[in-house]
């Protein structure tokens, strides 16, 4: 039976999996919760044997027609001692389409299995009072995850702890944008996926934050599991090509009995020998099965699943390659369901002026001050082969930077040393970076929320106070930003001369000045 994890409270759920906030399971609990549950992993479908996936290539009916017809042309060629060439050529037409089909089929299976491996993680966990990193196949329930930015949700996991804590859960709900995750439990009975924002699923990524959760469910239980579950018992269905083929040997094969029938009965009626009739008939009925169309059909396949493989796609099957083709309607409820599922900066609003990227050019001073902002002011995480990872909105900015020719090294040239990190009631996040002997705040937020905070605007190089009648022009950009489906982001600074105290931080973002930055999904 199905527990509904989310309308439980935080401790209902540490009582019922036996576990410890502060300390975590033990190696006895965890034993015995291993012996119980099992492994943390989903469980694939016994492996067929190569002669079983030999086999398997003679189901199609025209396959079986051909067979039919290679023994009937065989004991024809005997009998009348013209040898059995046509049979030799038909069944190594029909071998050659099933060694074929085995190669593909086992070399994409090896290809998922490579994917397999690569998408091995380790998680983070308390265990025995203290903070282990383990291979998440060995979770059990009750475990506690420590979680932050980037990491991999290794199972489904009942939040206890989060601090801006967001995750993208797009292969799952469809959903492009991540969802902000909270603690408190659900009162309501029925909640779909999408809504349990106080769970975080197996499969899906921190993009935000930090937090920590409580292991509820692993392997098939989870519900990326039981997605796995139900396409485990699905049931084979045939392409448009498979279901043409097979009516076309069905008719075949009805015509071929018909044609032996017919030059039969004929024969007798010319007072002919029954033997000599049957086997001229078998003959006529064999020259009517078109023996190439099979491998016709499998090499035309083979060919598009090549031009697949170079498209970097994996395909198992042959058929599937037609499937594909004769896809023509593809329905899609949500943005980033087909895209790439990430954000690219289109548009930069500074100096008054709407550019595309492209178009920036040499870099200004100006230009600097808004690209740094935007880098800097930003929790993305870059790993050593320069991937980022985190909210889509700031790789965004970083992914940016890194376009304008802007170095990783800037990360360590200007530290952070304080922030405030992003809140949804505030729309803000601010960080104070060191730069020599000087201190500089950048935040980045919503406009409106931005221009609350400041006092001036930096224009042509110079920066001026009568933000109020500068105001209009901002807004009237920001709307034609927000028409054209761009999501809009707003960017501000301002220069200390020491470093600020904590009493200072919570004025920190006052007197800003005014820089922009536009975006789009």
């Amino acid at each position: 039976m199905e527990k509904n994890w989310f309308s439980k409270t935080v401790e209902e759920t540490k009582i019922e999996l036996q576990t410890d906030f502060e300390k975590g399971l033990d190696d006895e609990q965890v034993a015995k919760k291993q012996e119980e549950y099992g492994l943390n992993e989903l469980k694939a479908k016994k492996k067929k044997s190569l002669f079983q996936k030999f086999l398997e290539q003679f189901k199609d009916f025209t396959i079986l027609v051909l067979i039919v017809a290679a023994i009937v042309s065989g004991i024809v060629g005997v009998s009348e001692g013209e040898g059995i060439t046509d049979t030799i050529i038909i069944l190594i037409v029909v071998i050659l389409n099933a060694i074929i089909g085995v190669a593909q089929e086992s070399k994409a299976e090896k290809s998922l299995e490579a994917l397999q491996k690569l998408s091995d993680h380790a998680s983070k966990v308390i265990r025995n009072g203290k903070m282990d990193v383990i291979p998440s196949k060995l979770l059990v329930p009750g475990d506690i995850v420590v979680l932050e930015t980037g990491d991999f949700i290794p199972a489904d996991l009942r939040v206890i702890e989060a601090v801006n804590l967001k995750s993208q859960e797009s292969a799952l709900t469809g959903e492009s944008v991540p969802v902000e995750k909270q603690v408190e439990a659900i009162s309501e009975e029925k909640v779909g996926i999408g809504d349990r924002n106080n769970m975080l699923f197996s499969s899906s990524l921190v993009t935000y934050g930090r937090g920590k959760g409580i292991v509820v469910e692993t392997g098939m239980n989870t519900e990326v599991g039981k997605i796995a579950g139900m396409l485990d018992n699905t049931e084979e269905t045939t392409t448009p090509l498979q279901e043409k083929l097979n009516t076309l040997g069905k008719t075949l094969g009805i015509a071929a009995l018909v044609i032996c029938a017919v030059i039969f009965g004929i024969g007798l009626l010319y007072g002919k020998e029954p033997i000599h009739m049957f086997m001229t008939a078998v003959s006529l009925a064999v020259a009517a099965i078109p023996e190439g169309l099979v491998a016709v059909s499998t090499i035309v396949l083979a060919i598009g699943v090549q031009k697949m493989v170079k498209k970097n796609a994996i395909v198992k099957k042959l058929p599937a390659v037609e499937t594909l083709g004769s896809a023509t309607v593809i329905c899609s409820d949500k943005t980033g369901t087909l895209t790439q599922n990430k954000m690219t900066v289109k548009k930069v609003y500074y100096n008054n002026t709407l550019l595309n990227l492209e178009d920036l050019g040499q870099i200004s001073e100006e230009a600097k001050t808004l690209v740094l902002a935007s880098m800097l002011c930003n929790d993305t995480k870059i790993d050593k082969d320069l991937k980022l990872k985190g909210d889509p909105t700031e790789t965004a900015l970083v992914d940016m930077a890194f376009k304008l020719d802007f170095e990783p090294a800037i990360f360590e040239q200007m530290p952070r040393v304080e922030e405030i990190p992003f809140d949804s009631e505030r729309k803000l996040m601010t960080t104070v970076h060191k730069v020599g002997e000087k201190y500089i705040v950048y935040t980045k937020g919503g406009v409106d929320e931005l221009l609350a905070h400041t006092t001036k605007y930096q224009i042509r190089g110079e920066i001026k106070e009568d933000l109020e009648n500068f105001k209009q022009e901002i807004q009237a950009h920001n709307m034609e930003m927000a028409k054209d489906a761009l999501r809009v982001l707003a960017v501000g600074y301002k220069e200390l001369d020491h470093m600020p105290q904590k009493e200072e931080m919570k004025t920190i973002e006052n007197d800003l000045i005014f820089i922009r930055n536009g975006r789009n999904d």
